[in-house]
């Protein structure tokens, strides 16, 4: 339940900033939203980042049962400092939404993802190569410099997912349908 509501806490926080927010014109096409608040980065030479979050796809009827994500990732390099980062991914293609159908995928190794355009009016269209199938969007607290999901793992955490709806239901149970019970506390998330 905490991490349903930080997640639609941190969603509407990023739409609401003024100017800042994600583009209407991404989200009417988006295929999925994953919303994966307080990730922490933390580093010396050797770093790692952990953060856990829900995602939900766009079905016939509107939008799936949020799934329960975990994202993981290590570093090696000249690098000092703790950071924590709220992150917003849009999923612009069916192919990187089929993505989160598996176990797991790496972040710019099985689906490319970019910085995403910003603004009410923005333009969302895929980078100049036609490659670009998530766009991240970040706020970020902390020492680091630069905010990166390249290499980052996405995986499902069925662990939260049985605690939440009470059966072992993996991605593809939540994610392509909508029907099935959503708990009341997900429903703002939705």
């Amino acid at each position: 339940v905490q991490r349903a509501l930080e997640a639609t806490t941190t969603l509407d926080e990023i739409m609401s900033a003024p100017d800042q927010g994600i583009p209407s014109s991404l989200l009417a096409r988006a295929g999925c939203v994953a919303v994966i608040p307080n990730v922490k980065k933390v580093g010396f030479i050797f770093g790692g980042r952990y953060g856990r979050g829900l995602v939900s796809c766009r079905t016939e009827g509107g939008w799936s049962r949020p799934s329960f994500v975990s994202i993981t990732g290590g570093s090696f390099g000249f690098q000092i400092g703790a950071q924590s980062t709220d992150f917003v991914l849009v999923f612009v293609n069916r192919e990187a939404a089929n993505q989160l159908l598996g176990d797991n995928f790496t972040l710019g190794a099985d689906a490319s993802v970019s910085a995403g355009p910003v603004g009410r009016t923005a333009e969302a269209g895929t980078d100049a190569t036609l490659r670009t199938e998530i766009y991240a969007y970040s706020r970020s607290r902390g020492l680091f410099a630069g905010v990166s999901l390249e290499g980052a793992n996405l995986a499902t955490d069925l662990e939260a997912n049985e605690d939440a709806y009470g059966a072992p239901l993996g991605p593809e149970e939540l994610l392509l349908n909508d029907s099935g019970r959503l708990p009341a506390e997900f429903a703002t998330f939705v």
